[in-house]
């Protein structure tokens, strides 16, 4: 059984697009992003923001929620995001 932490995140880069990713150490990711080490993708369009993170028991889960979020439309990953942070409010109303 896998001990680590496994995330599924996304990024909005300074130009408004989302970039999502894979990784097991969140802080680290982002500072390396910002960095301009990160991604390619992300080097020319940074500052990036963490807007959206998960954790998996797995690697493999994260990636695959990785993986069907990058197929996702963009307007379909506004509405994702938007669920996401809806349900994670109304979870916090319940504590």
């Amino acid at each position: 059984m896998e001990r680590s932490k496994h995330y599924f995140y996304v990024l909005r880069c300074q130009d408004g697009s989302f970039y999502a990713g894979y990784t097991n150490d969140l802080l680290k990711r982002l500072k390396t992003h910002n960095e301009g080490k990160g991604a390619k993708y992300t080097r020319a369009r940074l500052p990036v923001y963490l807007i959206y993170h998960k954790e998996f028991a797995t690697k493999k889960e994260a990636m695959q929620a990785e993986y069907a979020f990058k197929q996702l439309t963009r307007k379909r990953k506004e509405l994702y995001l938007e669920r996401e942070v809806y349900e994670a409010y109304e979870a916090t109303k319940k504590l």
